[in-house]
């Protein structure tokens, strides 16, 4: 296997940084890399399509403990594909769940700007809704991330 990929190109290949690559490296996400007489890190294809792999997954959404277990699906070639449908699932499950927040959140403060007539900070609809959380419409909106 040829490693010939430097860090700094790794993650321009990948549109990481390089605090990102050493991050994984730490976490056991990415294996630690070959190192150079000159102690540089070297990076084979391999850890180039594992690092992409890894940003695509991130980029989903999906939870680091979630990539890792896809990792370890993808590793071996012989495992049923159905754990790895089980954790796409859940991220779905997961993602649709932020949208029905955020879908809350947005009609609360449609709301709230819809009836605030301007005027002045004592007889702001929003300035009041804000102290007052009772004063929404739904609690759905709570933590939308």
């Amino acid at each position: 296997m040829k490693y010939e990929y430097t860090i700094g190109q790794v993650a321009k290949s990948a549109g990481c940084k390089v605090q990102t690559i050493r991050y994984y490296e730490q976490i056991g996400l990415l294996p630690n890399p070959i190192r150079s007489e000159g102690n540089q890190r070297l990076y084979s294809n391999r850890d180039v399509h594992r690092l992409s792999f890894i940003r695509h997954a991130r980029d989903l959404g999906f939870p680091l403990q979630a990539v890792r277990d896809l990792i370890s699906i993808s590793d071996s070639p012989d495992h049923a594909c159905e754990a790895a449908d089980e954790i796409a699932e859940t991220q779905l499950k997961d993602v649709r769940a932020r949208i029905q927040r955020l879908q809350a959140l947005e009609k609360e403060l449609s709301r709230m700007l819809d009836h605030c007539h301007g005027g002045k900070a004592s007889d702001c609809l929003v300035l009041e809704t804000l102290s007052d959380h009772s004063l929404c419409v739904t609690e759905d909106h709570k933590n939308p991330a």
